[in-house]
């Protein structure tokens, strides 16, 4: 099965958010470290961590970032 740039990359972040790495309140690095990081481009970063929205895992705050939810919140 194909999986998109973008799947690869929230995939990724979802397993660093569960294994604690990222704790709740816990902020993601921004969209230029993370494209580095994963080496893809801004914009799949951006679909990425929509991606994690969708899945209930983070929040973002405009002009602040992106936030681990608290699962127990969720």
């Amino acid at each position: 099965m194909v999986q998109y740039e973008w799947q690869r990359v929230a995939d990724a972040l979802e397993r660093r958010i569960r294994a604690g790495e990222i704790p709740p309140g816990g902020r993601l690095e921004n969209e230029r470290e993370l494209a580095d990081v994963y080496r893809v481009s801004a914009g799949t970063v951006r679909r990425a961590v929509r991606e994690l929205r969708d899945r209930g895992l983070v929040e973002t705050l405009p002009a602040k970032g992106s936030y681990v939810v608290d699962q127990g919140d969720a």
